[in-house]
């Protein structure tokens, strides 16, 4: 599926704001159906993370740097990864949670295509939800 036409956003979140939350916001606020992560830089008192192939999430407060954030937007479910790491450079990362509070910004960039959705739906080769993709033309 190739298509050009592409939208870009910069949004800066300010202290105290949760991560996703804020993002979620942003992606329903702008009716985003198919969108991206491409960078964000920021830092976190508080982190809420599932590792890989774990229930639950795990939890934790200090100061944090955002080392990576990445993933897909859409009105219809997001999936988006994190990495941060601490203030002796210990990295560690999984599916982001609500429950991440912004320490001092989180500069983030997305991008997004009007033209395509982006939906979550179990298709048999996993148990999950995973990422369906349609063209509206």
């Amino acid at each position: 599926m190739q298509n050009n036409h592409t939208i870009s956003h910069a949004i800066r979140l300010k202290p105290g704001d949760d991560l996703r939350t804020s993002i979620e916001q942003y992606v329903a606020q702008h009716h985003i159906e198919a969108g991206w992560l491409v960078t964000c830089a920021g830092s976190l008192t508080a982190y809420n993370i599932r590792f890989a192939n774990q229930q639950n999430g795990n939890t934790g407060n200090g100061h944090f740097e955002i080392v990576s954030l990445t993933g897909t937007l859409s009105t219809n479910g997001s999936h988006l990864h994190i990495s941060i790491s601490d203030s002796t450079g210990h990295t560690i990362g999984g599916h982001l949670l609500k429950g991440c509070t912004v320490y001092t910004t989180a500069e983030i960039v997305l991008q997004s295509n009007p033209n395509m959705v982006f939906k979550r739906m179990k298709d048999g080769t996993t148990p999950w939800d995973e990422l369906q993709i349609e063209n509206k033309n």
